[in-house]
């Protein structure tokens, strides 16, 4: 299936392809193009767009709390790994302002900007960034199994 988001991608729009390719589908193939472009060009491509205005997955509000695409990523496909949800709030925080975000957003929004910074295009990002992403999924994987095997890991 074909994917399409907004150029210049940064953190949520290189989480969710990342989200895409290992939970949702194998051979997707993205497309990024100007903002105002992506509806139309997922309607002419028959695409699923994403992290734009007016996309079924994007940002969106609930009880007061603000989510992001990859979040409505994970909702749509019932995504119910735990890992998975803790890497969520991480690409939350990195992604949009709330109230009490994970220290490592922080990080993750500093690394998203510097790849964003030295790839030639959102391809090259993707292929960058993906391990990154690979090893904060594994980070989370041991962060819900439990403190110990966390610590046992960083020694």
């Amino acid at each position: 299936m074909r994917w399409v988001t907004r150029e210049r991608a940064k953190v949520d729009r290189i989480a969710c392809p990342w989200l895409i390719k290992k939970f949702v589908d194998r051979e997707a193939e993205f497309l990024f193009v100007p903002k105002e472009e992506v509806l139309e060009v997922a309607k002419g491509k028959n695409a699923i767009a994403f992290d734009a205005p007016g996309a079924d997955l994007t940002h969106y509000k609930e009880d007061g709390q603000d989510y992001v695409s990859f979040d409505a990523i994970v909702r749509r496909y019932g995504l119910k790994d735990k890992a998975l949800l803790e890497l969520a709030k991480i690409v939350r925080g990195a992604d949009t302002t709330i109230p009490g975000p994970p220290p490592e957003s922080a990080g993750l929004e500093a690394a998203a900007t510097g790849f964003r910074a030295v790839a030639k295009d959102d391809f090259e990002n993707m292929q960058l960034q993906f391990p990154l992403y690979d090893a904060l999924y594994n980070y989370c994987q041991l962060k819900v199994q439990g403190s110990a095997r966390l610590e046992h890991a960083v020694r």
